[in-house]
């Protein structure tokens, strides 16, 4: 069996988007019942050195749809400015992104394997074939990104499990 890129990028993508929405209500529930502050979560780290909760939200959007995006222009450099400063406005960026992965042409995104493209930040410059590109950095990030916003919300005494980072299966149905 084969997979197409679409097929290998694109639903996953969509799925932990919706599970890190989901997280997001959670989080912002959580505030209100234990009064916390909207800002004290979004600026939640697991550690010093890492970056906060709302960095690691947006950059779910940036490693999805971002991704496709620097694909389909052949560069991609990472999005530096400050993620959203609210609950709304990271459910929002996620929503955004959700829409314009679930409007793609599937054709478009397979027909993106074998092109150049290439990783810039800065000085440095990564050559990437497209498909490569997306399975072995975008994919990776953006489960790293999903995984920490989980880890955190975790760490902050969010109730929150397994299923909820999962979101919706795609599973088999009755034909």
């Amino acid at each position: 069996m084969s997979i197409s890129l679409y097929d290998a990028v694109i639903p996953a993508n969509l799925q932990i988007i919706g599970s890190v929405s989901g997280l997001l209500d959670k989080a912002k529930a959580f505030c209100a019942a234990e009064s916390r502050s909207e800002e004290d979560m979004l600026q939640a780290k697991l550690i010093e050195d890492m970056l906060p909760f709302a960095y690691q939200v947006k950059a779910v959007a940036e490693h999805s749809l971002g991704a496709i995006e620097g694909v389909r222009a052949g560069n991609y450099s990472p999005d530096l400015s400050a993620p959203p400063a609210n609950f709304a406005g990271l459910k929002a960026k996620l929503a955004a992104a959700a829409s314009a992965l679930e409007a793609l042409d599937r054709a478009e995104v397979d027909a993106f394997a074998g092109n150049d493209m290439q990783f810039s930040f800065g000085e440095m410059v990564i050559p990437f074939l497209a498909e490569n590109f997306l399975l072995s950095f975008a994919q990776p990030n953006f489960y790293f990104h999903a995984t920490t916003a989980y880890d955190i919300l975790r760490a902050e005494g969010v109730s929150i499990g397994k299923r909820d980072f999962l979101g919706q299966l795609r599973m088999k149905t009755a034909s």
